[in-house]
């Protein structure tokens, strides 16, 4: 009978065998080399996006070394930083397997994985031809990589067309100081540079180039794939794209200091209820760069501080309605998390210097003036910092005084068969609300403004499924006062409100609140 120790040995030198026959080193065990910078936008939000800080380095110089890298480790979530150097193509790019990954043959799989970065280094990391695919995964990290040309149809084909794309359950993705781009349209073979769909949030697109493709990206696959959002687009470059620059399909999302040269035929799509907020972008030599367009599904849009320079307009019609060619708001967006906005005249000039891969991963300090940010720090720092102000948002102390939600009035965004709004505030932990899936929004409301710093989200018993991940937000404002996963006592900052909202945004199978308390402290 071998011993433990003997098949931990064993496996480990099996995985360096398949490293040394794919291209890959491995490192030992040791706080990973630290991306530059920190995510930014609404990638921050939900928990935050860190990658794989706090695991092991890996240097790979192969598309097999990629995905032996992620099959290496102990388990599908444990972090791991893949440093990646040279041209990665269908050549170097094969299936690897082990109970940690999901990969397969000519695509980067990120399958069904967590705690991830993807960074170029040294002379740089090119995917020549063949795309990223991010599915069912969360907290990754892509920075400083080139893809280009990847294919739906000739030869060779990956990942349907598109450079990157995420579908399925992905939360917490920042792609940061990348390029992307293709040569021509789809009747060329190509499809998108940067799409999301189905249940796709919490995404952070920053310091990259876009260029050369009929395709921008999309949020949404279909006017009914309306799950996704919570989308940053800042400090990026499109350029000659014939649309979506992005399409958004329901959601929000947050577009501010890019730069938009040569749009051919339309730029921001938002349509299918999307929301926008537009801010201090520069959009030159371009046509219709804002707008609903192709669709009777109308979608909304927030401008201010926009630079239009030398763009030209269409007239609207049943299936275009755009924004110009003097664009004026007809929504409100409320984002929750802090930014600097270059102005939009000084937008050319900093996306120039900072924009895409191989830049020095340069960013805007809000003055138009490029920096190079430090390391971020090792989240697993046992330090604490003394001084950090914020409340532990899931705090397992029960709250004291009266629970403000009986008697109160309460809706929601769907509700399940045999459940009801009004369940999660009659004090009956034996009744309860459902959404109609997997993720839905339940509110508490009252006629005067109420004060509110800690709510207690109570699962009823014999759930078939739990709460995963959740917002917490001013139902007046649009404001989101806390983040998190699973059920339980939050604390939030103590505001004045008329409503309160619990948003689930992830969950197994179909949760079951059945008391959503309210109360003052």
């Amino acid at each position: 009978m071998r011993r433990p120790g003997a098949l931990r040995l064993n496996a480990a030198l099996a995985t360096l065998a398949v490293a040394a026959a794919t291209g890959v080193v491995l490192t030992m065990p040791e706080a990973s080399a630290a991306v530059t910078g920190s995510a930014t936008g609404y990638a921050t939000q939900n928990g935050g996006t860190t990658g794989g800080a706090g695991g092991t380095t890996v240097r790979a110089t192969t598309g097999t070394a990629i995905h032996a890298a992620l099959c290496g480790r102990a388990s599908s979530s444990t972090p791991i930083t893949i440093e990646v150097q040279g041209t990665i193509n269908h050549g170097n790019t094969a299936k690897v397997s082990g109970e940690s990954c999901n990969t397969a043959a000519g695509v980067i799989e990120l399958k069904q994985i967590s705690n991830v970065t993807i960074v170029g280094v040294g002379s740089g990391a090119v995917f020549d031809q063949l795309g990223i695919h991010i599915r069912q995964s969360s907290n990754i990290i892509i920075q400083n990589v080139t893809v280009k040309n990847v294919k739906k149809s000739g030869s060779p084909t990956s990942n349907g067309g598109d450079a990157i794309s995420m579908e399925s359950d992905v939360r917490n993705v920042w792609v940061d100081h990348t390029t992307l781009e293709a040569s021509g349209g789809e009747s060329e073979g190509y499809d998108g540079l940067f799409d999301m769909k189905d249940n796709t949030q919490y995404v952070t697109l920053s310091y990259s180039t876009l260029r050369n493709s009929g395709r921008g990206g999309l949020i949404g696959s279909s006017e009914s794939d309306v799950s996704n959002g919570y989308v940053t687009f800042h400090h990026n470059l499109y350029e000659n794209l014939d649309s979506r620059a992005p399409l958004l399909r329901g959601g929000i999302a947050h577009i501010y200091n890019n730069h938009y040269v040569k749009l051919n035929e339309s730029g921001i799509n938002s349509r299918a209820g999307a929301r926008a907020k537009v801010d201090n972008n520069y959009f030159e030599d371009s046509k219709d760069v804002l707008g609903t367009f192709y669709t009777d599904a109308a979608g909304y849009w927030q401008v201010s501080g926009n630079t239009f320079d030398n763009v030209t307009w269409s007239a609207p019609g049943s299936d275009n309605k755009p924004a110009g060619p003097n664009p004026t708001s007809n929504t409100t967006v409320s984002i929750p998390y802090s930014y600097k906005l270059d102005g939009a005249s000084c937008v050319p000039g900093i996306v120039a210097e900072t924009a895409g891969a191989n830049k020095g991963l340069k960013v805007s300090d809000g003055n138009c003036s490029p920096q190079t940010p430090t390391p971020t720090p090792d989240p697993t720092d046992p330090t604490p910092d003394p001084t950090d102000p914020t409340p532990d948002p899931t705090d397992p102390t029960p709250p004291a005084g009266t629970n403000l939600s009986i008697g109160a009035g309460a809706d929601g965004s769907s509700k399940a068969s045999g459940s009801s709004y009004g369940n999660v505030r009659d004090g009956d932990m034996s009744t309860f609300w459902s959404p109609a899936g997997s993720t839905g929004s339940i509110s508490v409301k009252w006629g005067a403004a109420t004060s509110v710093s800690k709510i207690n989200i109570r699962e009823a018993s014999g759930s078939t499924g739990s709460i995963g991940s959740w917002r917490v937000v001013n139902g007046d404002t649009g404001a989101v006062l806390a983040s998190g996963s699973g059920a339980g006592v939050i604390a939030v900052p103590k505001t004045s409100l008329k409503k309160i909202t619990f948003e689930i945004t992830g969950s197994t199978g179909t949760p079951k609140v059945a008391e959503f308390e309210t109360y003052a402290g």
